[in-house]
């Protein structure tokens, strides 16, 4: 058993709840995280963003909550399947985690598009890249292509026996063919190709509409005492 240093930081507004204040516990930057060791953090309901590795440690509010797919046992919606004949001529390249100026562009768009009020709308090319990878762990991205035209990026980790889904961002004029949905249901399936069992969705906040949508992929994990359970549609927070 090893001991991984944490600390809290100070509360501030939540990203997701208007009416909360989130104080997320940290991994001590003067630990070494590696993959290995994130890949048992992460079963434990750990998150990275960029090279850091948090927790939500909220003292009033537990509404953020690990989730994840055993991907042998997904069932796809009808919607789902529709998304997937939309997209079967879509094509995917798998890339290293390097910047690129037009996967950059494409980011600012989509921030102007669907989170015009928050920070991410300014980031630079460096602080895009500092969210996005981290110098420790295997990351990819994954390009969605329309008629050769670049479509969404998809980031994605590969840690131990999973999949771990980071961010996903895609071209306004190509909103119609779904890419959010299209891009969790490749790596469903990129998931089986490489003999894993989970793919991690990050937290599921049921009050949150852009988080919320997790539970639409089943039968759906979450975390709940330190435990891995199906999500109970009426599951309180």
């Amino acid at each position: 058993m090893i001991s991984i240093p944490l600390y809290l930081t100070d509360k501030h507004p939540c990203s997701y709840l208007e009416d909360e204040f989130a104080q997320p516990a940290f991994v001590h930057p003067a630990f070494e995280i590696t993959t290995e060791i994130y890949s048992e953090l992460i079963k434990q309901g750990y998150r990275r963003s960029g090279d850091e590795v948090y927790s939500p440690h909220c003292p009033n509010c537990s509404a953020c909550i690990p989730a994840r797919l055993r991907v042998n046992d997904f069932l796809p919606s009808r919607s789902q399947k529709r998304c997937q004949i939309k997209n079967k001529e879509t094509l995917v390249v798998i890339k290293k985690a390097k910047f690129e100026k037009s996967h950059f562009k494409m980011f600012q768009r989509y921030q102007r598009m669907r989170h015009g009020d928050g920070s991410m709308v300014r980031s630079s090319e460096a602080e895009y890249m500092y969210f996005l990878k981290s110098d420790w762990c295997d990351t990819v991205f994954v390009e969605f292509l329309i008629k050769d035209e670049l479509a969404a990026i998809a980031v994605v980790d590969i840690v131990g026996n999973a999949l771990s889904a980071v961010y996903t961002f895609f071209e306004p004029d190509f909103s119609g063919y779904g890419l959010g949905v299209n891009a969790i249901l490749w790596q469903i399936e990129w998931a089986k190709q490489l003999e894993k069992e989970f793919l991690y969705l990050g937290f599921w906040i049921k009050r949150c509409q852009k988080m919320s949508y997790k539970s639409n992929y089943q039968p759906l994990q979450v975390l709940k005492d330190k435990q891995w359970v199906p999500l109970n549609p009426g599951i309180s927070e």
